[in-house]
């Protein structure tokens, strides 16, 4: 049976991480409150963006230049590019793992096609790098404080490479911040780029030709996709790392007071058995 010192010591050091996991939740929550307001600030110019492409497509019609526009062409699915965003930090609970499994079922579902990965973020990368993925590209470091040129940069070279025909579409895998106890997984195609319908048309007066200004959005529309999915992700991770703290510092006040109770009982068994043993040797030096 341990000791009282035992059970000190390990309360002790209960203690101590608990201290470390509150502080944990409150840096993430802190994070979280920055990173929710990047958020809710970046989609709605994600949205006016999707409404400006579908109107400027409808504009275009049936015109043969905006149709051979490269970014629009569909060609069969035998090269793909997941973009994978992850954490570059553990502790956020499920939040890693979940992103993993899904990009193994994705992997799974196109056996048939060569995958390639670009990862964003350690955890995808340390991953998928010790089972021998083909990871073409990596980015650690960069979700801690999203940047539009980093997503821009990484945009860019995924539109060089469709342009080219190295690759024959471009997915991303992210998390997408609900709230704080939701996040939920999101995979979408980035390129060939999707023109979204649009019901009500919007009869734009256009200075230039609209298959030029279609030419000029592309890019940008994948860009600014591309940076979302970083802030989303950023958010979603702070959210999960906030809970799984939360979680991690209920539990281990459970842990002391269960331990506290259980070194109660040793030291009273211990106390008892002590005064029987005085009162047995008293009773034996009567007689």
């Amino acid at each position: 049976m341990p000791s009282l010192i035992d059970f000190r010591r390990r309360i002790r050091s209960v203690r101590n991480t608990q201290q470390i996991t509150k502080a944990m939740k409150m840096v993430s929550a802190a994070k979280l409150r920055r990173a929710q307001d990047r958020v809710i600030a970046a989609r709605p110019y994600a949205a006016l963006l999707r409404k400006v492409l579908a109107n400027l497509a409808a504009a275009v019609g049936t015109d043969d230049r905006a149709a051979s526009n490269p970014l629009l062409a569909q060609r069969p699915e035998q090269h793909i590019l997941l973009l994978l965003f992850t954490s570059d930090k553990g502790l956020a609970g499920a939040f890693n793992a979940n992103l993993i499994k899904a990009a193994q079922k994705f992997l799974e579902d196109h056996t048939g096609a060569e995958v390639e990965l670009e990862t964003i973020g350690r955890k995808g990368r340390d991953f998928f790098r010790k089972r021998g993925t083909r990871i073409t590209a990596e980015h650690v470091g960069i979700l801690g404080n999203p940047r539009f040129e980093d997503a821009a940069a990484i945009a860019r070279k995924a539109i060089e490479r469709f342009r080219a025909g190295e690759i024959d579409a471009v997915y991303v895998l992210n998390n997408e911040f609900k709230s704080v106890v939701a996040q939920q997984l999101a995979i979408s195609r980035l390129l060939p780029v999707e023109v979204p319908a649009h019901a009500e048309i919007v009869d734009y007066i256009f200075e230039q030709p609209p298959n030029e200004m279609l030419e000029a959005i592309l890019p940008r529309f994948v860009e600014t996709e591309v940076y979302r999915s970083m802030l989303e992700t950023a958010a979603a991770e702070h959210a999960a790392r906030m809970m799984a703290m939360e979680a991690a510092t209920s539990n281990a006040t459970d842990m002391i007071d269960s331990l506290t109770l259980y070194m109660n009982r040793v030291r009273q068994a211990s106390i008892t058995k002590e005064i029987i043993e005085v009162v047995s040797g008293a009773a034996a030096a009567e007689e």
